[in-house]
Order: C-alpha cells, then structure tokens, then sequence
C-alpha cells in the first residue's frame, strides 16, 4: 500500500474527499500525514479527527520560498510518500521543490487545462463565454498549473451559472476525479511517456474525460 502525504491551505474539501474514498474501500491508500502552510487551516482538525497526522509550518516564518520549500520538504520526506498531493495548497512551489517530487507530485486545477491556469478560473471562463468548463488532475511542473494530465472533468456551463453555481458544479466534479487519480497512481496503472500519461491498456478507453450529461 503507497503513502500520500496532503498538503493544503484551508478546509481541503478535496482532501475531505479522498479520506472519505479511504474510508469507503476505494482508494487503498495509507495518508500518512496533512500538512499546511497556515496554522488555522480548518484542515488540520479535519485530518486529526480522521486519524491522520496533521502538521503546519507557517510560510510567513520563512525569508523567502525556497527555505520553506526546503523545511516543508524536509517534514515531507519523513514521512516516506510514494505520492504528494497538492489539495488546495495556496503556494507557487519553487523549481527544486517540483523536481525533488518529480512524477509523484499531483495537483487539481478547476479548469480544463491549458485553459485558464491561475486564479478566478470560473469568473474568467464566464467573461469568455466558454460553454464548457471542468476540472483538470495533473502532475506537476515547474510551469504553474502546468503538466501531464491525468483526468478531466467537463461541465456545461449554463446561461443562468453566476460565478458560484459554476464552481459549486466544478468542485463536485472534483471530488470524483481526485480520488480517481490517486488510486490509479496506488494501483500503478499510470505511466508517463513523453510528457503524457498513458493509462493501463484496460482503462485507456473512454477513462481520461468524466463527462456528465449537458442538461
């Protein structure tokens, strides 16, 4: 069974749903620790009342990224992860980081990369008028919101969505594809050829895009 260590900000609703995963049987996954970089982050209660190690180190403690960088890596490493899993954590990695992790370190964006990498994806996809909008599980580089996909998710986006009910829609979507993601990785059947991921012969049809009906 692999390791994952989650980091976050804040609540990790995603987080939430990958314990949730654990507990149903579905992700055979032991999460070793949750770590984040805010002391408040309502996470780390989340996590403790789960079983889970739950640890912050303050970034404004810290001179600059790379020597938080390195202290989180550093509490990382103890731990032992085959797999590090960016669940709403709030902070630009710096290169090293992102290579040190190279391959086992994923993250979740709301849009359908290489749309709409950074913040406010849902105002600006509204602002653009695309018909379509999701969730993107990725591996992460040195580019931000940037790397080889894993899955996606589409949404319709609707002529009555404001800003909140489209990224109400986005984030459900999110908690299926996340968990979907990670046990992919715990079960090995992810492999990276080329800057893609390519999937277990026996998953490859009809598996990267989860898209619901278009009501």
């Amino acid at each position: 069974m692999k390791n994952i260590v989650i980091l976050i900000s804040g609540r990790g609703s995603n987080m939430e749903a990958l314990i949730a995963a654990r507990d149903a049987g579905q992700l055979p996954v032991n999460i070793a620790a949750v770590i984040s970089n805010r002391p408040a982050a309502a996470g780390l209660e989340t996590a403790a009342k789960a079983g889970i190690t739950a640890h912050f180190i303050d970034h404004k403690a810290f001179a600059g990224r790379e020597s938080f960088d390195a202290a989180l890596a550093e509490c990382i490493d103890g731990f032992a992860p085959d797999l590090v899993v960016l669940a709403g954590f709030m902070r630009i990695l710096s290169d090293g980081f992102v290579r040190h992790y190279a391959g086992r370190l994923m993250n979740i964006h709301p849009s359908l990369l290489p749309s709409f990498p950074g913040l406010h994806t849902h105002r600006r996809a509204l602002e653009e008028g695309v018909r379509i909008h999701g969730c993107t599980v990725h591996f992460v580089t040195p580019t931000l919101d940037h790397g080889p996909v894993i899955i996606q998710a589409a949404v319709p986006v609707l002529d009555s969505d404001d800003e909140a009910t489209l990224a109400g829609r986005v984030l459900r979507q999110e908690h299926r594809i996340y968990p979907q993601a990670v046990r992919w990785f715990a079960e090995d059947r992810l492999r990276l050829d080329g800057g893609r991921v390519r999937l277990a012969a026996e998953l490859a049809d009809g598996a990267v895009l989860i898209a619901p009906e278009v009501r």
